[in-house]
């Protein structure tokens, strides 16, 4: 795509929106930049992109601002339906995600994860074990880092590994990524996708462009990924933690082997793994086999799955306060995310549950906190406090309370919380009823816990 002196509207200024507007000057377009919200309610975020040659027209309509651009880009927040998309495909103008656009300008090897959950750990992990073979990494995508950001630096020895999100799957075309892993799917994102056939065909996507020389990973437990592999061009590698794997990576006698076309590879004990829990026992089997389809040395692998102490956000110990163990999992946003954070438990747990509405059943959620001998109180919060507290009582579980804020929720949980017991923040929802994003979240959570006196 000739990007040289063409008008680009980028609708959607959050992280990606930036970098793609960085990455358009970088050659030589021409960013218009649209956001629903005013330049002043961005505070210094775009201070970047001030005195350059992008043009600022923020809080005006996009559609109407169409007739004065070459090229649309979107931000992986602007879904495929919206008005300024539709309008544009209607005058024949390209549409490009910003998934899409820093694709086609990146250089070097490309892998790429998507899933439900566990695709940030999956994403560090996989980047962790390149850095250790000596590569020069990129970690980026749905992470946090654009890749748009990482394509005006990429050389083509690098590598880049990027989380996708079923956002930005919706908009790509030619992105093609030598090895993917589909880590699973459950219920999520409903009320931007519509259904559960639409999400799975959406994920689906990452495997588009793959040809017989590339590789597919797939969960074998997973029974809609499992049903997927026939439908694929590329070449299957699954990954399993309860059952062997003829080709890819799996548990055999306490360790995790690697099997390919006959050969097989040892490459370490499984509970040799650093990060806890059956979830993280597959996000490691899934970063081994993207690893090895890319021969990765053995030792290089089973080093970094012996160090790896995991991200930000997820089942992170935050403190042991008045003997109570604080854990921040600000990053399950989803409800299947939150059942592996419960199951996860090895001690009497206080629940912080809720927050933005994605049209989500919380029955399964609810049924494990019932099943579970670990969850003693939950607190309900957020947009979704209401149905979270009516599926519990469905399930026949009582013990919850309501709270108003995360300070509430924190100063209830001490209160009800034993020594020797955690507090667990877990929403099963997204953030954005009361914060910026996950993130936010997160980092309100500790910041008040250690603040605890």
């Amino acid at each position: 795509m000739k990007l040289e002196s063409k008008r680009v509207l980028v609708v959607g200024m959050a992280r990606s929106g930036i970098a793609a507007a960085e990455l358009l000057m970088h050659h030589g377009a021409i960013p218009i930049l649209s956001d629903m919200k005013k330049d002043e309610a961005f505070g210094n975020q775009l201070d970047c992109l001030r005195n350059t040659s992008c043009e600022f027209r923020l809080g005006e309509d996009s559609v109407k601002l169409l007739d004065e651009a070459d090229i649309l880009v979107i931000s992986p927040g602007v879904p495929i339906d919206a008005p300024v998309v539709k309008t544009a495909k209607e005058l024949g103008m390209p549409v490009v995600g910003e998934l899409e656009l820093a694709y086609t300008l990146l250089q070097g090897e490309v892998l790429a994860i998507s899933g439900t959950n566990g695709k940030t750990t999956t994403t560090t992990l996989l980047g962790r074990i390149f850095e250790n073979a000596g590569r020069i990494t990129h970690v980026a995508g749905n992470i946090g880092y654009p890749l748009s950001a990482v394509s005006m630096v990429s050389k083509r020895e690098d590598v880049s590994v990027i989380e996708v999100s079923s956002f930005q799957l919706e908009s790509v075309k030619t992105f093609h990524p030598h090895v993917a892993a589909l880590l699973n799917i459950t219920e999520d994102h409903l009320n931007r996708h519509g259904t559960m056939a639409q999400y799975i065909k959406l994920k689906q996507r990452i495997f588009e462009n793959q040809t017989n020389q590339d590789v597919a990973v797939l969960n074998r437990d997973d029974p809609i990924l499992f049903a997927m592999a026939d439908k694929l061009k590329s070449q299957v590698a699954f990954f399993s933690r309860t059952q062997p794997i003829e080709n890819g990576a799996s548990v055999s006698n306490g360790k995790i082997v690697w099997r390919w076309k006959g050969e097989e590879r040892q490459i370490c004990d499984a509970d040799q793994i650093l990060i806890p829990g059956p979830h993280n026992l597959e996000n490691a089997l899934a970063a081994t086999a993207m690893a090895c389809a890319l021969d990765v040395p053995a030792p290089i692998i089973r080093h970094t799955l012996r160090s790896f102490t995991g991200v930000e956000h997820r089942i992170e110990k935050v403190r042991t306060f008045e003997g109570v163990t604080y854990i921040n999992d600000s990053k399950g946003t989803n409800v299947d995310s939150t059942i592996k954070a419960v199951q996860s438990m090895r001690a009497p747990t206080v629940l912080i549950l809720g927050g933005y509405d994605k049209h989500t059943d919380f029955m399964p959620l609810c049924q494990e906190i019932v099943a579970s001998d670990m969850i003693s109180h939950v607190i309900v919060m957020g947009q979704t406090a209401k149905q979270i507290r009516e599926q519990l009582q469905e399930a026949g579980y009582t013990d919850y309370v309501r709270a108003y804020s995360m300070e509430e929720a924190i100063d209830t949980s001490r209160k009800l919380a034993i020594s020797g017991g955690n507090v667990l923040l877990s929403p099963a929802c997204a953030s954005f009823d009361m914060f910026s994003d996950y993130e936010q979240r997160g980092a309100v959570f500790k910041e008040m816990v250690n603040k605890l006196s």
